[in-house]
């Protein structure tokens, strides 16, 4: 899957996943912070984002700090499941 595309589906995955009515994808910055100042987000929220992003692109977020790591961003986030993806695949 291209970056751009993974960028895309993720902002919808964002926006319908976890039912942010106020927000369009487009509306959401690909380096925008996806937690707290980005779009608000609350650490329930980040549990549904984990559990929706594993099961919808098969990587695991093994701990917080790679969890930390790889939401920092929309960014980080098709960073870490392009790389994820590359090593499950070597």
């Amino acid at each position: 899957m291209e970056r751009a595309e993974l960028t895309r589906r993720l902002k919808v995955l964002l926006v319908e996943g976890l039912k942010l009515e106020d927000k369009r994808p487009e509306d959401i910055e690909d380096d925008a912070p996806i937690f707290v100042e980005g779009l608000g987000l609350d650490s329930i929220d980040a549990l549904e984002l984990v559990v929706l992003v594993e099961e919808m692109f098969h990587v695991t977020i093994p701990d917080e700090e790679v969890g930390k790591e790889a939401f920092a961003s929309v960014n980080a986030l098709a960073a870490f499941i392009l790389s994820a993806r590359a090593g499950a695949a070597a």
